[in-house]
C-alpha cells in the first residue's frame, strides 16, 4: 500500500518529530516538562534565521563592516541591506551554530555572541525569550553543546521548508509546548479551527472585492499573542487572491507571547515591524491607523484596574476609542471591543470598509451595568454588529466556558443594513482526539462551511442555527407593573379606633362610619362625605382618606378599586417588572403578555428605564419534549421489580 501523504506534509511531520526530539535527548531531567517549549521554540526561531541568511551571509557582512566603518547611520545601513539583499533583518556575526558545534570550547559565549550579531530590529525577541537565562541553565547543565549540535543540523532553508510547511512546523512545535503547559496556552494562543471560522466569516462579504491585482488588505490584531491570527488571516486572503498584498499589524504586551508572535511572522516572511510590544488599553501603538480587518482573542474576564488611570482619562475626549462607556474594572473585554471598532476603515467611496471579529464570553452580550450598557447602545446606534456567533464550548485551552465572536463592519451589504444576525454554532463540533487544556472539541471544516453557508444565506434558518433582528429587538424597556386593587368594605373595631386618630373624629361619624357597612369601596369616599354633610358634620379629605384606608380590605370577587378621583388603587405588595422590547408597541405588549395573567395590571411608561441585551440562549432555547407519562411507569414498575427481586434475595439470604 502506498503512503498517500504529499512529499512536502512528509517533510514536515518528519521535521516536527526531530526538532520535538530535542526535549527526550536533551532536556529531561534539567528542566521541568511544562518548561520543553520554552527552550524548542527560541532555537528553533534561531535555526530558521540562519538558514534564511546563509546564502548572502558572507558578502553581507562585508558591506555592513563597511558601512560602519564609515560611521552609517543604523537606518541607512538597514535600508541598504534592504536594498542590495531584499532583507529586513540580518546577522553580522562571524559565527553560526554549526562553528560553535564544531568545538565544545566556549559554547555560552559563543551563542551569547552570535545572538548578539542580529540586527537591532529583531533584538527583542531574544530579549523576549529570554534566552540568555536559557542558554546559560542549558550550559550549567553540561547540555548546551548537545542542543547546539542538534539544532545545527536541521535543514530549516526557504527550499526545504518554503513559509506554508515552516508556518506548519512552528504551529506543531507550538501546539506541544502549549499540550505540556495545559491552562496556560490559552493566555496567548487561540486554536486555529477557530480562527479559520472567524476568517471565513470576517472575508465572506469581501469576496469579490479581493479579487483582481493591485489588491491591498491590512490586517490588525491588538491582543496578537503568537500571530496566528494575523497568519491564518494573511493566508486565507492569499488563497483567495495570490496576487494580494497583505499587510500584518500586532500589539502584545506578554514578554513570551510577543516573542513568539514576532518569531512566527518574522520566518514566515513578515516584517520585523510587525508585532509591536506594548499595553493595548494604555497605549495603542498605531493611534494613527486604521484597518480593513481586525482579528482580536482578548482576554476574558481580565481585571484592568491597572489601566484604569489612563484608560479613565482617554475616555475623557469625546469621540475616542473609550468615550462610550467604561465596564466595570473586574473585566475589560468590552474595552477591547470598543477599541477594535474604532480601529475598522470608515466605508470607502467605493463600497469597502472595515470589518472585525472578536472573540468574547458571553458577559459583554447582556451585562447590564452602565458602561457596558452605553457601549452596546453606541454599537447599536452606529449599525456596526453584523453578526454574533456562539461557538461551541470546551473550544479553548484555557476555558470551558461559552464563547462567541462579535462580527463588527462599518459598511455593511445593504440587505444587511440595520440588522443583526444571530448564529447558534454552539453545536457544531467534533470530539478532540486528544485533549489539550479545557479543549476538548473541535470545529472541523464541514462544521465551519456550515456556519459560513447560514452567514450568508443571511436568513431565520430552519433548523434554526441563523435568526436575523433589528437594534430594536434587543433594546427595551423595564416597566414597572403593579397590580390595581380589588376592594371591599369591611366594619371593624380595629378599623374604628384607626379612623379615631384623626383630630376631626367624633363619636357621630363613628356613627355614620357602622352604617356604611352596604357601601361599594369605591363609592365609599362619595356617600361618607354626603352623609357627613346631611349630619352637619365636617369631612375633611383627611379623615376621608383615614376611613377609606381604613376600610378597605382585598377581596378577589370585589371590583377593581379606584380612588376618588378614578385613579387605580394598586395592590399593596405585589410589583413586577416588564422587559419589553422597543420593537413593541407597549400597550400591545402589556395586553399580549400581562394582562392576561394579571388581570388588573397598572403601568407609569414615564418611569420606564431604558436598557439592552442580546439573550442569545433564550432566543435559540429549544425546550426538551417530556418523556411520555407510558415510558415514566413503565421504567418505574421495573425499577420497583427489580428492588423487589433483591429485596427478596436478602432476606432468602438472611
Amino acid at each position: 500500500m502506498t503512503n498517500s501523504t504529499p512529499p512536502q506534509a512528509q517533510r514536515v511531520a518528519t521535521t516536527e518529530n526531530v526538532v520535538w526530539a530535542t526535549a527526550d535527548k536533551f532536556l529531561r531531567n534539567v528542566v521541568e516538562e511544562t518548561e520543553y517549549g520554552d527552550y524548542i521554540l527560541p532555537f528553533t526561531v534561531l535555526r530558521r534565521l540562519e538558514c534564511l541568511l546563509s546564502d548572502t551571509k558572507a558578502e553581507l557582512i562585508e558591506v555592513v563592516d563597511a558601512l560602519i566603518e564609515k560611521d552609517t547611520p543604523v537606518r541607512f545601513i538597514d535600508a541598504e541591506v534592504k536594498r542590495r539583499f531584499g532583507l529586513s533583518f540580518y546577522n553580522t556575526s562571524a559565527l553560526n551554530l554549526k562553528a560553535i558545534a564544531a568545538t565544545d570550547d566556549h559554547v555560552e559565549a559563543s551563542v551569547l555572541d552570535y545572538i548578539a550579531g542580529f540586527s537591532h530590529n529583531i533584538a527583542d525577541i531574544w530579549t523576549s525569550f529570554e534566552f540568555p537565562r536559557l542558554v546559560k541553565k542549558l550550559a550549567d547543565a553540561n547540555r548546551l553543546h548537545a542542543v547546539v549540535r542538534h539544532f545545527s543540523t536541521l535543514d530549516l532553508s526557504a527550499e526545504a521548508m518554503p513559509n506554508t510547511a515552516m508556518g506548519d512546523l512552528f504551529e506543531n512545535v507550538m501546539y506541544r509546548a502549549f499540550d505540556k503547559k495545559g491552562k496556560a496556552a490559552g493566555a496567548f494562543y487561540t486554536p486555529r479551527d477557530a480562527i479559520k471560522l472567524m476568517v471565513d466569516v470576517l472575508f465572506a462579504s469581501d469576496e469579490e472585492s479581493l479579487t483582481g491585482q493591485n489588491t491591498t488588505r491590512s490586517i490588525y490584531d491588538p491582543t496578537a499573542g503568537s500571530g496566528g491570527m494575523l497568519l491564518v488571516g494573511k493566508d486565507h486572503l492569499t488563497e483567495l487572491n495570490p496576487d494580494i498584498e497583505v499587510n500584518l499589524f500586532g500589539q502584545e504586551l506578554m514578554d513570551s507571547a510577543f516573542a513568539l508572535g514576532k518569531a512566527d511572522l518574522l520566518i514566515q516572511g513578515g516584517l520585523p515591524d510587525a508585532i509591536r510590544q506594548g499595553d493595548t488599553l494604555i497605549r495603542d501603538e498605531y493611534a494613527d491607523r486604521q484597518f480593513d480587518y481586525v482579528l482580536s482573542n482578548p482576554p476574558f474576564g481580565s481585571d484592568w484596574d491597572v489601566q484604569y488611570k489612563d484608560v479613565l482619562e482617554q475616555s475623557k475626549t469625546p469621540g475616542s476609542r473609550f468615550s462610550h462607556g467604561l465596564p466595570s474594572k473586574s473585566d475589560g473585554q468590552m474595552l477591547f471591543l470598543a477599541h477594535c471598532a474604532s480601529k475598522l476603515s470608515p466605508a470607502g467611496k467605493a463600497g469597502h470598509g472595515g470589518r472585525a471579529a472578536v472573540v468574547s464570553n458571553a458577559s459583554p452580550l447582556f451585562n447590564s451595568d452602565k458602561g457596558p450598557n452605553a457601549i452596546r447602545q453606541w454599537l447599536f446606534d452606529e449599525d456596526l454588529i453584523d453578526a454574533i456567533i456562539a461557538l461551541p464550548t470546551q473550544m479553548f485551552y484555557g476555558t470551558g466556558i461559552a464563547t462567541y465572536v462579535w462580527i463588527l463592519d462599518t459598511n455593511k451589504e445593504a440587505e444587511r443594513k440595520g440588522k443583526i444576525q444571530l448564529i447558534d454554532g454552539s453545536g457544531l463540533w467534533d470530539p478532540m482526539r486528544k485533549p489539550m487544556g479545557d479543549k476538548r472539541r473541535e470545529m472541523s471544516e464541514p462544521k465551519r462551511k456550515l456556519v459560513h453557508e447560514a452567514y450568508k444565506a443571511f436568513e431565520n434558518a430552519d433548523p434554526a442555527i441563523s435568526r436575523v433582528f433589528t437594534k430594536e429587538d434587543f433594546m427595551f424597556r423595564d416597566v414597572t407593573v403593579f397590580k390595581q386593587a380589588r376592594l371591599a368594605t369591611a366594619i371593624s373595631e380595629e378599623a374604628l379606633e384607626k379612623i379615631a386618630e384623626h383630630k376631626n373624629y367624633t363619636d357621630a361619624h363613628a356613627e355614620i362610619i357602622r352604617g356604611l357597612s352596604d357601601v361599594a369601596w369605591n363609592d365609599l369616599a362619595t356617600v361618607f362625605s354626603q352623609r357627613c354633610k346631611n349630619a352637619g358634620l365636617k369631612a375633611p379629605i383627611g379623615l376621608v382618606n383615614m376611613v377609606t384606608d381604613a376600610l378597605g380590605v382585598q377581596d378577589d370577587a370585589a371590583p377593581l378599586a379606584v380612588d376618588r378621583k378614578g385613579n387605580p388603587v394598586l395592590l399593596d405588595g405585589w410589583k413586577i417588572t416588564e422587559r419589553v422590547p422597543m420593537s413593541d408597541d407597549l400597550d400591545d405588549h402589556m395586553a399580549r403578555e400581562v394582562i392576561p395573567f394579571a388581570e388588573g395590571a397598572a403601568w407609569d411608561e414615564s418611569k420606564a428605564k431604558s436598557g439592552n441585551e442580546i439573550p442569545f440562549t433564550r432566543i435559540f432555547y429549544v425546550p426538551e419534549e417530556p418523556r411520555p407519562l407510558e415510558e415514566i411507569d413503565a421504567d418505574v414498575t421495573r425499577l420497583m421489580g427489580e428492588l423487589a427481586e433483591m429485596f427478596q434475595a436478602v432476606h432468602n439470604d438472611a
